[in-house]
């Protein structure tokens, strides 16, 4: 049977009243919107003291920089990617971290000619099919800082100095550091045969997720969140134990240049973090309890990757160390400073314009506004005297400059204290010097 123009209409109609963003994704606007502005500019001129220059790259990358850079077994490569088959049909995935791309960006310009390290930030949106709870959602921001080029344990302290100081600048306090060395290609092989050997022994208790990791990456089964393999992870062998003299003294190394800077830090075993490219130093920039109730908060986390640009392309590996933040953590944060944005100002002036030539005439007098960077605020599109001087007031804003038509044909304004309602007429020349002296 034919469907009727009207059963289009209501199945058109249904539709359209069930608009919505995408499942764990949402609307950055307001309030929000300025706070995240506020603190990726705070965050940008912490990085830059230390060095840091900025990079940008695509949200859509190949895919296999994120399948054989962050690696299988991992649950952003099984199961949190966002991928698609382009018309030409290129498989192409949506960013899930900043670092693969980074390091794809180094590679792919040549920045290993360049004086060694490259220290670059950057920051933006990142997409994982996850489940949406409180304060994680599957597009959220991060901001990086990666140090590319040096295998120096001094380059890991920068890096995480650099976090902190972005942390403390953005509210955070009582931050300590949990810190691990996972050791490199010399000494791991014989780390991860004991940490199999040892999960071998719990095979039974195990989960069906973690049997799998133990056949393709058993370092991951160290970050599993199932509870029965927490348990048993308290017992499982360290790294640290197993560790090179070159890993070792490395590792020495960056925990010194922590003593000296006065920075807390834990020595967590268990301390792998979430993606398969990390070597020798990982870390994870903890909040702690501000009270009984409250758990200790994750609000960073990083560590040194030396092999990931081998993984995905370069001919030799490049020794990296970097940090990512998730901000909306820190923004949702209730000690968040609310940092605003340089570029918000709030507006002094309420403009106001009367009849079509007065209209015709405001740009240009907003325009010498502008030039003289004074902010305003108005409603053009409104004719009435009562109903924008009614939005003036709403918005508590303390002067207004009244445009009518004998004021666009006598090159005037009329400026209006809100307050006290005084009012005093000014030449257009002469306006800038009037609102100075106010």
């Amino acid at each position: 049977m034919k469907k009727t123009r009207h059963t289009k209409t209501a199945q058109k109609s249904s539709k359209m009243s069930n608009i919505s963003s995408p499942k764990g994704m949402r609307d950055l606007m307001n309030d929000e919107y300025y706070a995240f502005q506020g603190f990726f500019e705070k965050a940008q001129e912490v990085a830059v003291y230390y060095g840091f220059k900025p990079l940008e790259t695509p949200m859509l990358e190949h895919e296999e920089i994120f399948t054989t850079g962050i690696g299988e077994g991992t649950d952003i490569v099984d199961k949190e990617m966002y991928t698609l088959k382009t018309k030409g049909g290129d498989h192409l995935a949506l960013r899930p971290e900043h670092t693969a791309p980074l390091v794809r960006a180094y590679i792919e310009h040549g920045m290993q000619t360049l004086p060694q390290p490259v220290m670059l930030y950057h920051s933006g949106p990142v997409f994982r099919h996850d489940k949406p709870q409180k304060g994680r959602y599957r597009q959220f921001w991060q901001f990086d800082a990666d140090a590319l080029g040096s295998e120096k344990s001094i380059m890991d302290a920068v890096i995480i100095k650099t976090c902190m100081s972005i942390l403390e600048e953005a509210g955070a306090e009582n931050l300590s550091v949990d810190i691990n060395s996972i050791g490199d290609k010399e000494c791991r092989n014989g780390y991860i045969r004991e940490l199999t050997n040892y999960y071998k022994k719990h095979i039974n208790s195990l989960s069906t997720i973690d049997r799998e990791r133990l056949k393709i990456n058993p370092l991951r089964i160290l970050d599993s969140k199932e509870e029965k393999t927490i348990a048993i992870n308290e017992g499982a062998p360290d790294s640290v134990s197993f560790l090179c003299p070159s890993c070792k003294k490395h590792f020495k190394e960056v925990l010194e240049y922590l003593e000296e800077m006065n920075i807390q830090y834990n020595l967590n075993k268990n301390l792998v973090r979430g993606l398969s490219y990390y070597t020798r130093t990982v870390f994870e920039i903890i909040e702690q309890a501000g009270s009984e109730e409250s758990a200790p908060m994750a609000l960073a986390g990083g560590g040194r990757y030396d092999y990931l640009a081998r993984q995905i392309g370069s001919k030799k590996d490049v020794p990296c160390v970097g940090f990512s933040i998730g901000v909306d953590r820190i923004v949702a944060s209730p000690w968040y400073k609310k940092l605003a944005p340089r570029i918000l100002k709030k507006p002094k002036i309420y403009f106001i314009q009367l009849g079509s030539e007065a209209k015709l005439k405001s740009l240009n007098v907003i325009e010498i506004l502008r030039k003289a960077h004074i902010p305003i605020a108005q409603s053009l599109s409104k004719d009435s005297l009562g109903s924008q001087l009614a939005i003036a007031e709403k918005l508590s804003i303390p002067y207004a400059i009244i445009f009518g038509v004998k004021e666009a044909l006598d090159n005037s304004v009329i400026v209006r204290n809100m307050g006290n309602r005084s009012q005093d007429t000014v030449k257009l020349g002469k306006l800038l010097e009037y609102l100075k002296e106010l």
